[in-house]
């Protein structure tokens, strides 16, 4: 098995990465990267149901798309991401078990004293750590996870929508736990870098069939070909979910409003605000339009309604 340290911290590109050496090659790996601060959504989700748009816009953290089902995480400097692409028999690919093993034995081999629990998660004295999904390509399968070392447990929970009652549809929604950094379960490590640094050696000690390797330059280009063309677009990340409805009461210039909406790929197909005659009309204007912040706030301004930053995330 070929073993990848991630240079990039990006994580458009090193989604890409994954997808890329899933579907073209034959070779098996071991890629361990560290991204910047962004909202990681499983393939089957609702972004708008998982993520608090305000606080991403705020500190313009992008929300992207995998192409694992599972629920939402968060990346930053202080989380570890691993992946494994490995060969698998037909009908034995899903096997969260087999590929957190290794994770375990290393975390074990630093003393600390992880289990699996539940369908996918690995967790410490009853708090989650590693959250894991998986997909499937043909006789290959793509299984990644997190690792909690140093993450902002602050910026992890504000990045995160607690209350989803707006919303209504059939994505997969996501399940709340208790988590935990690992540097807080041992001091044998000054950052992330060197934790990383250590798990990569135990992987290449132990196992004596794995190697060191870096991408090609082919590679590179078809990843970041990649990360443009879809991992970067409105249309894999946001329009590509179930659909979804959005309904809402609140006041807007001391007068009582209802919003209901419904989206499709993204788009507004239907739209009923009560309230104000103006936003009556507005409603109408609202189907064809995008789902998202500014798509909203133009039609709102076109039509002479003006509204605070803290009002258009009414409709959100």
């Amino acid at each position: 098995m070929f073993c990848i340290n991630l240079e990039s911290t990006d994580p458009f590109f090193n989604l890409a990465v994954e997808e890329i050496l899933l579907k073209n090659s034959k070779e098996e790996y071991l890629i361990l990267g560290i991204n910047s601060p962004s909202v990681i959504i499983g393939k089957h989700q609702s972004g708008h149901m998982e993520v608090n748009i305000k606080f991403v816009n705020e500190y313009q953290i992008p929300v992207i798309r995998r192409i694992s089902g599972g629920g939402t995480v968060f990346h930053d400097h202080g989380n570890l991401n691993f992946s494994f692409i490995r060969q698998s028999e037909s009908g034995k690919q899903v096997d969260f078990r087999k590929y957190t093993q290794p994770v375990l034995d290393f975390l074990k081999s630093m003393g600390i004293e992880a289990r699996f629990e539940g369908r996918n998660d690995l967790k410490v004295d009853g708090f989650k750590i590693s959250g894991n999904a998986e997909h499937i390509h043909g006789n290959r399968v793509l299984h990644h996870g997190t690792l909690l070392f140093s993450t902002s447990l602050e910026m992890l929970r504000n990045s995160l929508r607690k209350d989803t009652s707006c919303y209504t549809s059939k994505a997969v929604v996501s399940k709340p736990s208790s988590v935990v950094n690992l540097n807080e379960k041992m001091n044998c490590f000054p950052d992330i870098y060197e934790f990383r640094s250590e798990m990569m050696n135990f992987f290449l000690k132990n196992f004596p069939d794995n190697f060191p390797y870096s991408l090609t330059r082919e590679e590179i280009n078809q990843a970041q070909s990649l990360a443009d063309s879809k991992y970067k677009t409105w249309e894999w990340n946001w329009a590509y979910g179930p659909e979804y409805t959005f309904k809402n009461r609140f006041e807007l210039n001391k007068t009582g409003h209802s919003c209901d909406l419904f989206i499709k790929d993204g788009i507004i197909r239907e739209s009923f605000i009560e309230g104000s005659d103006q936003m009556k009309r507005a409603s109408k204007k609202l189907i064809g339009r995008r789902h998202m912040v500014n798509d909203l706030s133009d039609v709102f301004l076109n039509e002479n309604i003006f509204l605070t930053e803290q009002d258009i995330y009414k409709f959100f």
